[in-house]
């Protein structure tokens, strides 16, 4: 039987809608998000109805649709940690100083290409990229300048690294020791998720499954030894940048998510020994609504899985929490100054879909890596929707919208959808190595171009409301004498250390990668002996063998 509200929205939209569309049409015939999800006109309380006990519930509790704590920013902001790193680690450590006077709240390392894929500034393959695009990082001495001055035991610091990320995290925990820090109180997160870097981003070294055991190494390493530190952050971030919707966004994140659980479990780990330290990393797009939506489902979807498919029993091993970063891939070089209104809107999408942490991108970033100036204003977004925006004063402000409600639920769906297709396939790893997920982010990047080419999407500034003189940005200048003095330092390092003392430990760790010895604690020795990046890598390499990506048909 037809309910009230139903038939009187029937009743509105036969007597009311339709006749003023014969006069004045809407703007589009189909109105949808770019992942496909119907916008309706308006939605009604029994369009989408949720079960709030079983759908929402409240903050902080299972199925934390609607937060992972319980007064969320009432109690605590989220952590604002600008992601930053270039050139060398003293002028890296500058601008870690800067940004904390500025009032960041914590510490993101960007690294260079050559530090991503393993290789010594001085190696062939990185000349023309030593820190270009982050912070170059050679050897624990390089890391000891990189936290100079700055307390480890104080702050929290996430580093971007993947497939070297045990030996960059030998380096964090080698200067924290000898700051004196508490090792079981150091506080932060490496990204360390190998998998999407086989279909989104390409800074991998070893092979799939070979790199899932450095991962689960580090886990066991940091469940006895760094309690606090995030082993993992799940990366959905670059999955988005390369080009998949916010629905595929979330499924292959949650896929390569399970793949590292399930991994963890194979090799003797207790799912609540560590689930509680993965974390997330989103991205922020455009579309206000979907992104907060996204979020939301993120977490639901997330607090399931782990109970139904895993049987955790802890809620803080159902508890998905996640750092955002805004959508470098919406920034345009054209009209710049538009960047900031983007940035604003993402950031804001991300507080309101209940991010842990939060990086907003400088306007700049479409033209070169960003200056002080730039950074300033991403950090003061922030700290305007922190302090002036009263978004924070409430938990989940826009939960019991029609519209919310509606796309968490749909994306939701969607996002089964998916990962029942990866099971069909045998999970993310056989998904990855198929090339399934490879092609939906393919063809999803090429059905969004054609948009913006015919004006199916709209980038303002760029494919409507262009204007013809060009607006002009200071730009920051990488210091062109920067590489030189980093392998001049690099090859003093080598002149000084105690060889035989770094050719017993990288002996070691070669005959510990040919059995199932834990690695973390040799490679810590390695670093701590003064072995540089390139020579553990090139020993992984020898034993491990090196990943060749294969061209997908």
């Amino acid at each position: 039987m037809e309910n009230k509200v139903n038939k009187e929205k029937r009743k509105w939209q036969e007597g009311v809608v339709e006749p003023l569309l014969e006069r004045h049409p809407e703007r589009r015939i189909r109105f949808a998000t770019a992942s496909g999800i119907e916008m309706d006109r308006v939605l009604a309380p029994y369009d989408d109805p949720v079960d709030y006990l079983t759908d929402l519930g409240f903050p902080g509790q299972y199925p934390f649709t609607r937060g992972p704590y319980p007064t969320m920013y009432r109690g605590r902001l989220w952590t604002m940690r600008q992601y930053a790193g270039y050139a060398t680690a003293k002028e890296s450590n500058l601008r870690y100083k800067y940004l904390l006077e500025q009032g960041q709240t914590g510490l993101s390392v960007a690294f260079d290409l050559p530090t991503q894929i393993g290789y010594d500034s001085d190696h062939p393959l990185a000349e023309g990229e030593v820190g270009k695009v982050g912070v170059a990082i050679d050897s624990l001495e390089d890391m000891e300048t990189l936290f100079s001055g700055i307390p480890l035991n104080e702050i929290s610091t996430s580093m971007t690294i993947n497939a070297p990320a045990a030996i960059l995290l030998a380096m964090y925990v080698a200067v924290a020791k000898k700051q004196g820090a508490d090792l079981t109180r150091l506080r932060g997160t490496i990204q360390n998720d190998i998998l999407k870097e086989y279909v989104a981003r390409g800074t991998y070294i070893f092979p799939p499954r070979p790199s899932m055991r450095l991962i689960t190494d580090t886990f066991r390493y940091c469940k006895d030894h760094l309690p606090r530190w995030n082993t993992i952050s799940i990366s959905g971030y670059h999955i988005r940048e390369a080009g998949s919707t916010a629905v595929q966004e979330v499924a292959f994140t949650l896929a390569n998510a399970i793949a590292y659980v399930q991994a963890a479990i194979d090799v003797g780990l207790d799912i609540d020994d560590f689930a509680g330290r993965l974390s997330f990393f989103f991205n922020a797009h455009n579309n206000l609504l979907e992104e907060i939506a996204k979020f939301r489902a993120a977490r639901r979807l997330w607090a399931r899985i782990m109970r139904e498919r895993f049987g955790a029993q802890s809620d803080h091993s159902c508890s998905l929490r996640f750092h955002t970063q805004t959508a470098g891939s919406t920034l345009t070089a054209q009209q710049p100054d538009n960047n900031v209104v983007r940035i604003t809107l993402q950031a804001l999408s991300a507080v309101l879909g209940g991010t842990q942490s939060l990086h907003t991108n400088s306007r700049d970033e479409a033209l070169s890596l960003p200056t002080e100036d730039s950074v300033q204003i991403a950090l003061r977004t922030q700290q305007i929707i922190a302090y002036e925006s009263g978004v924070t004063d409430t938990v989940d402000p826009l939960a019991g919208s029609y519209i919310i409600e509606h796309l968490t639920n749909e994306i939701e769906r969607m996002v089964q959808t998916y990962l029942e297709k990866i099971d069909a396939l045998g999970g993310a790893l056989a998904a990855i190595e198929r090339g399934f997920i490879q092609k939906e982010i393919a063809e999803s990047a090429y059905l969004h171009q054609k948009a913006v080419e015919t004006e199916g999407e709209i980038i303002v500034g760029v494919n409507r409301f262009a204007t013809a003189t060009e607006q002009k940005l200071q730009r920051l200048i990488v210091n062109p004498a920067a590489a030189e003095q980093q392998i001049s330092r690099l090859r003093a390092l080598r002149e000084r250390r105690d060889q035989e003392k770094v050719n017993a430990t990288l002996s070691r760790l070669r005959n510990a990668a040919r059995e199932t010895d834990l690695l973390m604690p040799i490679i810590l020795d390695c670093v701590e002996a003064y072995a540089t990046l390139g020579e553990i890598c090139d020993v992984l390499r020898e034993v491990l063998g090196e990943y060749e990506a294969t061209a997908l048909l």
